[in-house]
């Protein structure tokens, strides 16, 4: 038993050691990294299953090691646990003996002031009472205390720098908030993405449904978001030369509180590095991209038309893919409904070049935009009850043969192409989407100020030196003085020895 206790203590002392903590802290940030070089589950799943099919065993290993999902991790989250309940168990004994330091007074002059590190001596015409009175004025501000000893000589005390390990404490008090504080934004945060379609589309943060992927903390169910709404009127975007994007503007609407009632939209000028902050939320622009315009004409008269976002393939040239699907119009009967649905799949070149027959974007501005697509008749698989991405068609419906491509063709604006059944399709043109994220963070106050903390802190504990001084004034028998000075630097800073020569002098000097 006794064994036992004596195992835990060691083990409580080892883990409370500063040493501990700095190797802890050292460990979370080096375990950061592979969420910063690896693609991760919360953020893009579909990446990180391409790159486990990329990497073969050694993606699958890694994943094993939820190396693509860091920050949820078990080893992860032990180290913030273990660092969090080191730096507590270090932090409280220290406050409490740098409590008791601040109420005791200033140690005892030493006997032999000659064997500190820094030592001055002279004789002067002065009283010890004089020279006691002179280190007072002279080490205004110093924590001092006044002696008087056995044969009549009289001591001064002094202490100075106690501001190094209250920046100490700030610093490592601030660290331990500043964990905190990221711990509560996990649980009580959230974040999503969104496409809204430019020219009037519109995005309002009333539930998870609206967005397209969402990221809620361990405390977000979901049904107790912030309410606002964004409209997307207009975007901008400049490119240089070489196809750079230089500036991206997205010029929206918003409302929140009472502009939900009155329908009043208040406008803002969304960039990339001017996120909107509204109702405790922060709306970010991540990018954009174009939707073509497809109107279909079925052979019945009656026409549709399809704005549904194609994803960039190239982040240069923005040629993008994707597919707009149509249901056949005044078709009720669900058996004839599946069999006449129709897809439109392709690329989509923003400023077409064509090599031949094949299409490809030169410039990602919609200078010449143009399609190549493949249309599809059929049943699309929407009916099934399974989850379709709406960039693709669902292949397995192709290799049924339920769904059968039945044209291909490169179109540019209003260009149209007719297929066998009488249905006209026309390429109308593009419109742009941006991307938008929702972060919701209530924490973010909390962090900046104490990462101001531990800034301060950090800066306040580098800076200040610990250093003593003691000054003896002994009295003479011809009635002068001998007065003696020692200094001690309780850090390893230099600087010291200037400023005891500078103290030294003054204190030294004869009446003038």
């Amino acid at each position: 038993m006794r064994a036992a206790l004596a195992f835990l203590r060691n083990t409580w002392r080892g883990l409370t050691a500063m040493r501990t903590a700095l190797t802890l802290l050292f460990l979370l940030a080096l375990g950061a990294l592979p969420g910063a070089l690896l693609p991760q589950r919360s953020l893009n799943a579909q990446k990180v299953t391409e790159f486990i099919a990329e990497n073969g065993w050694w993606g699958r290993f890694l994943d094993r090691l939820q190396f693509y999902d860091v920050y949820a991790s078990y080893w992860f989250s032990a180290v913030y646990v273990l660092l969090f309940v080191s730096l507590v168990g270090c932090l409280l004994p220290r406050s409490w003996e740098y409590f008791k330091q601040m109420r005791a007074k200033p140690v005892l002059t030493p006997r032999n002031l000659a064997r500190m590190p820094h030592h001055a001596a002279a004789e002067l015409a002065l009283t010890p009472e004089a020279v006691v009175a002179r280190a007072g004025r002279r080490l205004k501000g110093w924590r001092l205390v006044e002696r008087a000893e056995a044969d009549g000589a009289r001591t001064v005390s002094a202490e100075r720098g106690f501001l190094r390990e209250t920046g100490n404490l700030v610093f490592h008090f601030s660290l331990l908030g500043l964990l905190v504080a990221f711990a509560l934004g996990k649980m009580f945060g959230y974040e999503g993405q969104v496409i809204v379609q430019s020219q009037g589309g519109q995005f309002c943060n009333s539930g998870v449904f609206n967005y397209d992927s969402f990221r809620p903390g361990l405390r977000v169910d979901g049904t107790d978001l912030n309410q606002f709404c964004v409209k997307v009127d207009d975007f901008h975007a400049t490119y240089l030369h070489n196809g750079q994007a230089e500036s991206f503007r997205a010029d929206i609407g918003h409302q929140s509180g009472a502009d939900l009632a009155s329908g009043t939209w208040r406008p803002y000028p969304l960039e990339v590095n001017s996120p909107l902050r509204t109702v405790g939320d922060r709306v970010y622009l991540l990018g954009h991209g174009y939707t073509p315009l497809f109107t279909v004409t079925f052979p019945n008269g009656l026409t549709r038309t399809g704005a549904i976002q194609w994803r960039p393939v190239n982040e240069v040239t923005l040629a993008s893919e994707g597919a707009t699907k149509f249901d056949p119009p005044g078709v009720t009967d669900p058996e004839q409904r599946r069999t006449s649905q129709l897809a439109i799949t392709g690329l989509l070149a923003p400023t077409a070049v064509f090599r031949g027959e094949l299409l490809d974007s030169a410039f990602p501005e919609a200078r010449d935009p143009a399609v190549a697509i493949d249309v599809y008749r059929g049943d699309l698989g929407t009916d099934s009850g399974r989850g379709q991405s709406i960039f693709s068609i669902d292949r397995k419906m192709v290799q049924e043969g339920k769904l059968a491509k039945v044209a291909r063709k490169n179109l540019r604006k209003d260009e149209s192409v007719t297929l066998d059944d009488g249905t006209v399709i026309r390429f109308d043109g593009v419109r742009d989407w941006v991307s938008l994220q929702v972060s919701h963070d209530p924490t973010q106050g909390w962090v900046l100020g104490f990462s101001v903390l531990v800034v301060l802190g950090l800066g306040v504990s580098l800076s200040v030196k610990r250093r003593r001084v003691w000054v003896r004034a002994t009295p003479q028998e011809d009635g002068r003085t001998v007065v003696e000075v020692g200094g001690l630097a309780r850090t390893d800073q230099a600087g010291y020895g200037e400023e005891f020569t500078a103290l030294s002098r003054d204190l030294l000097k004869e009446e003038s």
